[in-house]
């Protein structure tokens, strides 16, 4: 979602001030005080008179966001599938490269896409460490060129960061332009092609005459 707001909190007899953050699966306030509030730990959400209220695990919590209460409140309530974030449509054509789980794997069968006999409109690489990078630009002559690529790999681990992942994206020419999470233990980071570069993607060098 990437939504933010500067608000006022209310949170247990604290009143704070900062900026507030909508992600697809959790509420970040920063201020005087760091929150992070995961949409799972969340109880007895709603809005009145532009104030958002909850129950956190930490004790009430309310966030005076104007109009953007109600919207963020049915947004919380109704957050968006994995499949969703990832920008999974039926009839895309798909590759994966790597180990997934078997849930996955399931939503996308329910999903309809289809195996990428050539270029694909979404590759997924599934990475558990900095070595698996190094076939992002193997990658990359069987993606369209209005296609992503995404990289999934372990939460909290020393042996691939985020920064590693990024690196090795934008070494391959490519742009970094989301973070998603894909599951309680991995993170999902995409990379496009630059515009400048969509033209010439994938475009064969003319044959001299």
């Amino acid at each position: 979602m990437g939504q933010e707001i500067e608000c006022r909190v209310r949170y247990g007899e604290r009143g704070l001030t900062g900026r507030a953050f909508l992600e697809s699966d959790h509420l970040l306030f920063r201020g005087e005080e760091r929150l992070k509030l995961m949409f799972g730990d969340m109880r007895n959400i709603r809005a009145e008179s532009g104030v958002l209220h909850f129950d956190s695990p930490g004790g009430p919590l309310e966030l005076e966001l104007g109009d953007y209460a109600e919207k963020w409140a049915q947004k919380i309530l109704n957050p968006p599938s994995r499949l969703h974030k990832l920008g999974v449509k039926a009839g895309m054509a798909v590759r994966m490269v790597g180990e997934f789980e078997a849930d996955f794997l399931d939503e996308l069968k329910l999903c309809r896409v289809e195996e990428a006999a050539e270029q694909a409109d979404l590759i997924f690489l599934a990475a558990d460490g900095k070595s698996k990078l190094f076939q992002i630009r193997k990658l990359l002559p069987g993606l369209k060129a209005d296609g992503a690529l995404w990289v999934l790999y372990p939460k909290g681990v020393m042996n691939i960061r985020e920064i590693d992942v990024i690196s090795a994206g934008r070494a391959a020419s490519l742009k970094d332009s989301k973070v998603a999470s894909f599951s309680m233990t991995h993170t999902g980071l995409k990379f496009v092609v630059p515009l400048a570069q969509r033209k010439r993607w994938n475009t064969p060098p003319a044959t001299p005459a």
